[in-house]
């Protein structure tokens, strides 16, 4: 008798202490009562065990079905747990890991990339990003935005390998890639597209494509058709050289090599640098067709308010530190963010059009 009050009251504190649905209120509850409930819920589950060992008999039937709810219980209670002790920026809309999708399925950690209280620089001594820190997760477009000599770009090459980290750590799906080089991380896939000299232009577009698979030759064929269905230019005027090509469509052939690996995230740096505004708006367009395919994006771009147009969330660099953060539509109605980095131009209504050409 004095086993099943036991086993009645630690199931009622887990149902008691568990959120009836996942509503935003769910982020309100105490972390204390999350804890709670996780430790609710693993006694029961402990005890009734014990209990079906000393007395399969009894435990045959109604005791099997009280250790399945009290199993149900402790997982529900355990990703109470996740949701009030998730600590990333209030923003966040995405689901947590560990929580259902729509069909039922459990939720894949949101979390790609992370760089976290980077310093870095080009010369002994001198130090660009004075602890920069910022997150990507699955699916999303993150934009670096701030003025010239912020250290955005330094952001990329030091998440890239080419320039040394000093202090701090680069985390690609829970792994250490701080001190890996370009090339590997090319493996582990990870791409990047520089600002400038980034095409071979005394190759055609097809060498260009053939040396984004160096590592993988084998898979030419079916990564360039994948990549054609993006840019369908390329498959068409594969024969000319990048030499002959106009900016935009240069910037075409980096993307396009940079996706032949079929990476999970792209470092672009200034893809709209240098172009006309027609192929400066199909840049953009095309960042997020790449990124709708499965990509996710960290973009650092300079044409801050057609960035925070596209992007999910958006960083604000000054002096190698953040400045600012928030989702993109929130940048750009910033007071703050548009006096000092946006100017008048970010009261415009112009839009990024669906397609281009």
């Amino acid at each position: 008798m004095f086993f099943l009050l036991r086993m009645a009251f630690w199931l009622g504190l887990v149902l008691v202490l568990l959120p009836r649905d996942k509503t935003p209120e769910s982020d309100k509850l105490p972390q204390i009562g999350a804890s709670e409930a996780v430790s609710a819920a693993t006694a029961a589950v402990s005890d009734m065990g014990q209990f079906c060992k000393r007395q399969p008999a009894a435990c045959e039937v109604g005791g099997q079905a009280a250790t399945v709810i009290g199993q149900r219980a402790q997982e529900g209670a355990r990703k109470l747990y996740r949701i009030i002790t998730y600590k990333k920026s209030p923003d966040h809309t995405g689901s947590i890991a560990g929580l259902e999708n729509a069909d039922g399925t459990e939720a894949a950690p949101r979390d790609t990339l992370t760089p976290d209280d980077l310093v870095a620089g080009y010369l002994p001594g001198v130090n660009i990003l004075q602890g920069c820190n910022f997150y990507l997760r699955e699916g999303e477009i993150v934009g670096i935005i701030g003025p010239n000599g912020a250290g955005k770009s330094t952001l990329l090459k030091a998440m890239f390998g080419l320039i040394p980290v000093r202090e701090g750590t680069v985390t690609l799906r829970d792994a250490d890639i701080t001190a890996a080089k370009a090339h590997t991380l090319v493996t582990k896939g990870v791409g990047y597209v520089p600002q400038n000299n980034n095409v071979f232009a005394s190759l055609t577009i097809e060498e260009n494509m053939q040396m984004g698979v160096y590592l993988r030759p084998r898979t030419f064929t079916t990564r360039f058709d994948a990549v054609c269905s993006l840019f369908p230019l390329l498959g068409e005027r594969r024969k000319t050289k990048a030499a002959a090509l106009s900016g935009g469509e240069r910037q075409m052939v980096a993307m396009g090599r940079a996706l032949m690996m079929e990476p999970a995230v792209l470092l672009f740096d200034e893809p709209s640098a240098g172009l006309s505004p027609m192929f400066a708006d199909e840049v953009f367009v095309r960042c997020k067709k790449i990124n709708a395919a499965g990509v996710s994006i960290v973009m650092v771009e300079q044409n801050a308010r057609r960035c925070l147009q596209i992007c999910d969330r958006g960083y604000v660099l000054d002096q190698g530190r953040n400045a600012y953060t928030n989702t993109g539509a929130a940048l750009m109605k910033d007071p703050k963010v548009i006096e000092l980095y946006l100017g008048t131009l970010a009261g415009s209504r112009a839009v990024i059009p669906h397609s281009v050409g």
